[in-house]
């Protein structure tokens, strides 16, 4: 249960990355209690764009708060100094308090992490890894579709995140007072290999579904054949050799220190996953 001083602005809130897997969740949830939500996208009016810091003034206009998800990645080249600049921005446009999604593991993450709460700002900060709907909402959705997925052999087992629970920690803390000031690392109840949640989803699917572990080289190889742009072949080898090596095995309790309850578990997510039809061929 969250409580805590329900704030009242009427001014918007602002959603950074409103179209993501969080963001587009936090935003329905905004809507949903009666606020007002500005989403933060080049797609919006007004538009917003981390690679144009003269963008920012329009989106913020008039803001109170901020859930900030930056895209694609905090590990990425600039990306610190970006959204330093953001928060400086933001703080001189009259916004009071930001939500910062952070990333578990990464140590660039920190640093903005850091400079946010070297701020005037009120902040709360959600530190989080690899999220349940990685495996249903793009990333490893297309392979699952065909029926067979590789990945590297170096992959550590990971305790996945639901990102509705990473959703409705950032409502209650860009809406009540009583997260200022905290920082909730969060996971799910226990690490699960790549491995065993292919196999969860095969089984719900009904369908098998080929996993295959290959060398890091091998896989790289994989995403150079398949022409991914080389900039997210370098973040993916990035994530894959840094925050799944086992740093991150180890479970949080943040999601039970923000909402009173026990995060989300990755059978239940399967389970009502199968039921949408995310995973049958179109």
């Amino acid at each position: 249960m969250t409580t805590g001083k329900q704030t009242t602005e009427a001014s918007p809130i602002l959603v950074l990355g409103g179209n993501g897997k969080t963001g587009a969740r936090v935003a329905a949830r905004l809507w949903e209690a009666g606020h007002q939500v500005r989403i933060g996208s080049r797609a919006a009016t007004p538009a917003f764009d981390w690679d144009d810091n003269t963008s920012w003034a329009a989106a913020l206009d008039g803001v109170s708060a901020v859930y900030a998800s930056y895209q694609p990645d905090l590990c990425v080249p600039g990306a610190v100094e970006t959204i330093t600049a953001f928060y400086n921005a933001a703080a001189a446009a009259g916004v009071t308090n930001i939500v910062l999604l952070s990333g578990r593991g990464e140590p660039e993450a920190l640093d903005a992490e850091r400079a946010l709460q070297a701020t005037s700002l009120d902040w709360t900060i959600i530190r989080a890894s690899w999220f349940f709907q990685n495996f249903s909402e793009n990333f490893f959705l297309d392979e699952i579709l065909a029926g067979a997925i590789a990945l590297p052999d170096s992959l550590s087992p990971e305790p996945f995140v639901d990102v509705e629970d990473i959703a409705e920690i950032a409502v209650a803390a860009l809406t009540t007072t009583r997260h200022r000031g905290q920082l909730y690392e969060v996971t799910g109840p226990e690490a699960i290999s790549f491995a065993d949640a292919i196999a969860q989803i095969a089984q719900a699917r009904g369908h098998e579904i080929g996993y295959h572990s290959v060398p890091m080289a091998a896989y790289k190889q994989g995403l150079i054949d398949a022409q991914l742009p080389p900039e997210i072949i370098e973040l993916v080898i990035y994530l894959f050799s840094t925050v799944l090596d086992g740093r991150n095995l180890p479970v949080a309790d943040g999601v039970r220190q923000a909402l009173g309850r026990a995060p989300g578990n990755f059978a239940d997510y399967v389970a009502r996953t199968a039921t949408t039809g995310a995973w049958e061929a179109k």
